[in-house]
């Protein structure tokens, strides 16, 4: 795997990719040795493009990712969570009852928590789209505070798009 460090709003991503695809994002810097200097990742290759992905949709200016995905493990009942996540449109938000029935276990809210706890790409994976039933404000392995800071980017994006 090759790493790289991206700063962002909700602080630095580290950053993945494999040789088929972008396999992780971690909130917080790896620590490697030598260190990973946020943002030095030399221009052009999957590491470069998922950075500027990246900074666009903390921009505003990306409201779907376009970068081949490399997940290896997971459950079948994870993956297929993993892949419903990736049909919630940007801006939009989903239960886990939703993402339980959609994936054809319409008890498995609960379970869908922890897929979405095991997800090895947040924020491009949209996890942070999933909250508990009536909108409340749940779960997220970058903390709460993250998750707000997404669902509000995407929730202004989406509204100035709508009436510019």
């Amino acid at each position: 795997m090759r790493w790289s460090v991206i700063d962002s709003p909700i602080g630095d991503l580290s950053l993945a990719v494999d040789d088929d695809g972008l396999c992780c994002v971690r909130f917080g810097a790896v620590d490697l040795d030598p260190p990973v200097e946020p943002d030095a990742v030399p221009p052009g290759g999957l590491l470069a493009a998922a950075q500027e992905q990246l900074k666009a949709y903390f921009a505003g200016e990306l409201t779907e990712f376009d970068l081949p995905l490399s997940v290896r493990g997971g459950s079948e009942f994870e993956r297929a969570v993993w892949g419903q996540l990736q049909r919630i449109p940007y801006g939009e938000m989903q239960t886990y009852g939703d993402v339980a029935k959609a994936v054809g276990d319409p008890g498995a809210a609960r379970a869908v928590g922890v897929a979405c706890n095991h997800n090895p790409i947040p924020v491009i994976v949209p996890c942070h789209r999933v909250v508990g039933a009536g909108g409340k404000m749940v779960g997220f392995g970058g903390g709460i505070p993250r998750k707000r800071h997404l669902l509000e980017l995407e929730a202004r994006v989406s509204f100035e798009t709508l009436w510019g």
